[in-house]
């Protein structure tokens, strides 16, 4: 009997420190399983592992999300750094590349976060602004702004109105990778949301649904992924 589909999110390493342990751990905010879970799916964690393994592992899920977290390293785009542009992350670059691609060589339900915006963005080709002001209200707070979904992108058949949406970043998608579209914008004209128009079902918001009350992005994956 089928039940709640088992979408996987991408996880980082970090030390971390609980009861008496100081350890290196694999981490993930809460708010993400949680939206996995609000929205009736199953929630799994998908540390860092050998790019080889990616595709095996999204073959056993149902749906990927690719989480929020540090800047993608301007070389995957072909930048030079600019001064702003926060530390490398390569090992997680890596693999959530590698999660990427599999999941769009797959047909598997891929939603993108923010940076996994970011990174689906630059997955297909596109580049990155990297550094953008006012859409970070201070540094560790997250502040709020409305998005104005694209009529009749995916997008919009899930939230058609504009929205006011958690927010945390400084860099914004620049020339869109191969295939993909806007589906949603800021007042001041960054692209907020984009998707992969096809049979499948490929979305990526550059906002926080996971620190909100709003499910229906995520809804949106799970349903895809049943």
């Amino acid at each position: 009997m089928a039940g709640r589909p088992l979408i996987g999110v991408s996880t980082y390493l970090e030390t971390a420190r609980w009861g008496v342990w100081e350890l290196e751990a694999a981490l993930l905010p809460a708010g993400y399983p949680r939206l996995v879970q609000s929205a009736g799916g199953l929630a799994a964690m998908l540390p860092p592992d050998e790019p080889a393994r990616a595709a095996e592992t999204v073959a056993r899920l149902d749906g990927v999300v690719i989480a929020g977290g540090p800047d993608v390293d301007p070389s995957r785009y072909g930048a030079a750094r600019d001064p702003r542009c926060g530390p490398e992350a390569r090992v997680r670059d890596t693999w959530e590349l590698a999660l990427i691609d599999a999941a769009l060589a797959s047909g598997t339900p891929l939603l993108g976060i923010c940076r996994g915006m970011q990174l689906l963005n630059v997955a297909l080709g596109g580049t990155l602004v990297q550094h953008i002001d006012d859409h970070i209200e201070s540094v560790g707070v997250f502040g709020r702004h409305t998005v104005k979904p694209v009529p009749g992108s995916l997008y919009a058949g899930l939230i058609p109105e504009e929205t006011s949406v958690p927010t945390y970043h400084h860099q914004a998608v620049d020339r869109l990778g191969t295939g993909l579209a806007p589906s949603a914008y800021a007042a001041d004209g960054t692209i907020e949301a984009v998707e992969l128009p096809g049979p499948g079902w490929v979305l990526g918001v550059q906002w926080h649904p996971e620190m909100g009350e709003d499910t229906r992005v995520m809804a949106g994956l799970v349903q895809a992924a049943s």
